[in-house]
């Protein structure tokens, strides 16, 4: 690691030395790592930092290497920069504090703080109801905290698939009668009475559990901006549950996050508006997912039987 880095790290932290720990994942594409670092002569035991240096030859592991590609990645580094910068929330909705963070040409380095040492160590790839909630109601409080507030110097429209950002993938889609109503079911979840800011990537992997599973914090916000909440309620539940269970738990799951809403939203919101439109929104959100999948891997587990019909619904309503 280079030394202005480490100097910059023992400063921030008011440490006196520190030890590289493991590397706890690379970037998508292979834009750089997110790895432990353990301090000595301060009150942090360790920090987590994630490190993105732009490669000469990025590997996209669906193919999709492109100059565009390329702009959108390097745009949502800045992005999550200025986010940790000049974003913060609370405790109903953690994330890691920014203790430090700089660039320099193609390199940038944002120094956070180590959820693990504070109690958030857990990660799962499968969960249960009371897991599922945690994240709701993380989402919920998220959601409310930011609700009316412009999304400056973030994504305009947050999330990684959003129509605009995404015109090579719309191209390469089969399904004509979507692919013509891409564009549509956009500007209808873009004209939102309510916006708030979204997590924008807000899948399992992205939240960190307490020992109980009851209390979670989120990390990556690559793709923050501004957005109707619905977007990130769909990507968590479809990255969560299978076709069955989504059939059966989402009406529940989605009374739980309007009831923690409601719980959290400031008591001058017209709390009633905001529920019909969100709802109305679900199956749009839902759809808008889905084109994005089909476009970019027609493969993929999630293009399911539950997802189709939501799609079916929703064509119909145009």
């Amino acid at each position: 690691m280079k030394q202005e880095y480490q100097d910059l790290i023992l400063q921030a932290c008011g440490a006196s030395s520190l030890r590289v720990g493991a590397k706890i994942q690379t970037l998508w594409s292979g834009y750089g790592e997110i790895v432990r670092l353990h301090l000595e002569g301060c009150d942090r035991p360790s920090v987590v930092i994630k490190h993105v240096k732009f490669p000469e030859e990025a590997e996209h592991p669906g193919g999709w290497n492109t100059d565009r590609s390329h702009t959108r990645k390097v745009r949502s580094y800045q992005v999550e920069t200025l986010w940790y910068q000049n974003y913060s929330t609370n405790q109903s909705c953690r994330i890691p504090a920014c203790l430090a963070a700089c660039s320099h040409g193609d390199e940038m380095l944002i120094v956070l703080e180590d959820l693990d040492a504070v109690g958030y160590d857990q990660r799962r790839t499968s969960v249960k109801d009371k897991e599922i909630k945690a994240c709701l109601s993380w989402l919920a409080h998220f959601h409310a905290l930011f609700l009316g507030v412009a999304p400056e110097g973030l994504w305009p429209v947050g999330t990684y698939w959003h129509l605009e950002t995404r015109p090579d993938e719309l191209e390469a889609m089969d399904d004509a009668e979507l692919k013509a109503a891409a564009g549509d079911i956009d500007r209808i979840l873009n004209d939102c009475r309510f916006k708030t800011i979204v997590h924008g990537d807000a899948k399992l992997a992205n939240f960190c559990f307490s020992q109980s599973g009851k209390e979670v914090a989120a990390v990556d916000f690559q793709y923050v901006g501004g957005g109707c909440g619905m977007k990130d309620v769909v990507y968590f539940l479809g990255s969560c549950m299978e076709e069955r269970e989504c059939e059966k738990k989402v009406p529940g799951l989605l009374d739980f996050y309007f009831t923690e809403l409601k719980l959290s939203v400031k008591k001058d919101v017209d709390f009633a508006a905001l529920e019909k439109e969100w709802r109305e929104m679900f199956a749009f959100a839902w759809t808008d997912f889905h084109r994005f999948l089909l476009g970019w891997m027609p493969g993929h587990w999630k293009i399911n039987r539950y997802s189709k019909q939501l799609t079916k619904e929703v064509l119909g309503k145009l």
